[in-house]
């Protein structure tokens, strides 16, 4: 599939930190016309669809009292709380909800008991501090850190500060402080092959540096960037973002999931590894005004999006990996418009519906009759709630 004509000139995108208070991009509203005339008609369904997806989140998942979240539904295992990466999930998920239109009133404090409950991952017993893989004591026994757990949080974190009337400084202070444990994560050993990028966990047993702990941190510097004009973010972003393109760039244009120490590569093309370089390339370009960066995400999501889109190949990954490929191509809608990016959510969004949902349970069963994943759930909610957000708001996603 080409792109249709851009309908803005990119010259006219405001970058760089004068753009807006924020930070953020100043895109003209012309940008949004054709997308949003598409849009506008369905964000009422998907509002609703969203809301149902997360009530019974809430009722299938959430402990009121602890404010934790189960991995599974019905619960498994032995732990009796989910791990850092499906929280966040939940998070970004309640915080995408609440960011739909006339809808903040209703989740505010959904929005709020998540952050809080976050802090019962929060580790400042190491140096850098950040979020363990699992709660701290008393509620648990901690974990290792994985430096894409903690990417998560910090964008999260930055779309808080945007989504709060008047900027979240504590939110942007958080943000900043992850990102010092993710450069702490960078390889600094020249003779590794392919030396650089990020592993992606503390964790003695994996020595891999992934595209989805490499990228994601290049988003977290370059918000960071836009937000303080602060070269050392940018800096950083640029080493982080090239590092990808240089080791794990494969010849189809899609990026490939890791590098081991042997030099071996692990070829797996997630959506979400997609995803995160789209959005990285973006921020990179409204940092610089680098025009090439722009051209760079627009390749990968043309290629994503035709890879994708055979073979029924979206449902051979889980939805939590395409809600963080969604979100960024919509990131990219932003500054380079194009009506497929929001097709291709809502087209996955209304077949995940009609072969996996249950209606009498408001559950999706990806997995047939084995127990339903808090990730997953999770990554319908945020699917469905960015189907519900006006195009004008996607600059605050991240």
């Amino acid at each position: 599939m080409r792109y249709h004509s851009r309908s803005v000139s990119r010259r006219h995108l405001l970058v760089g930190t004068a753009a807006t208070t924020a930070g953020l991009v100043a895109v003209p509203p012309l940008a949004f016309a054709r997308e949003g005339v598409a849009a506008g008609a369905d964000q009422g369904l998907h509002a609703r669809r969203a809301r149902e997806a997360y009530a019974a989140l809430q009722r299938c998942f959430h402990d009121e009292r602890s404010g934790l979240y189960r991995e599974t539904y019905p619960p498994t295992g032995e732990h009796p709380w989910s791990y850092v990466w499906p929280f966040s999930q939940a998070l970004v998920a309640t915080q995408v909800l609440a960011g739909i239109r006339g809808q903040h009133h209703r989740y505010a404090t959904d929005v709020a008991d998540r952050y809080a409950a976050l802090e019962a991952y929060w580790n400042d017993e190491t140096d850098p501090p950040g979020y363990d893989s699992y709660v701290r004591p008393p509620l648990g026994h901690g974990g290792d850190k994985f430096y894409d757990d903690n990417e998560w949080n910090a964008l999260a974190f930055l779309q808080r500060h945007y989504l709060t009337p008047g900027g979240d400084q504590d939110a942007v202070a958080r943000a900043a402080e992850i990102f010092d444990l993710v450069v702490h994560g960078w390889d600094t050993d020249p003779d590794h092959p392919c030396p650089g990028g990020v592993f992606w966990t503390q964790a003695e047993w994996s020595t891999d540096r992934n595209t989805v702990s490499t990228a994601p941190g290049a988003q977290v510097g370059l918000h960071l960037y836009l937000l303080t004009g602060e070269r050392y973010y940018l800096d950083w972003a640029l080493r982080m973002y090239e590092w990808v393109r240089g080791c794990l760039l494969a010849p189809n244009g899609l990026y490939w999931d890791n590098i081991r120490l042997d030099g071996s590569i692990w070829k797996a093309q997630f959506s979400y590894n997609q995803g995160v370089m789209i959005g990285a390339g973006t921020l990179l370009f409204r940092a610089t005004g680098d025009e090439t960066y722009l051209d760079q995400a627009a390749e990968t999501a043309r290629r994503a999006l035709a890879h994708y889109a055979e073979n029924d190949r979206y449902f051979t990954q889980p939805a939590r990996f395409h809600a963080i490929f969604f979100a960024n191509l919509l990131q990219l809608g932003v500054c380079d418009p194009d009506p497929a990016f929001r097709e291709a959510m809502r087209t996955y969004a209304e077949r995940a519906r009609d072969r996996f949902h249950d209606p009498n349970t408001g559950l999706y069963h990806f997995t047939g009759d084995d127990p339903v994943l808090l990730l997953e759930q999770a990554g319908m909610v945020r699917i469905e709630a960015m189907l519900a957000w006006h195009p004008h708001d996607h600059a605050l996603l991240t």
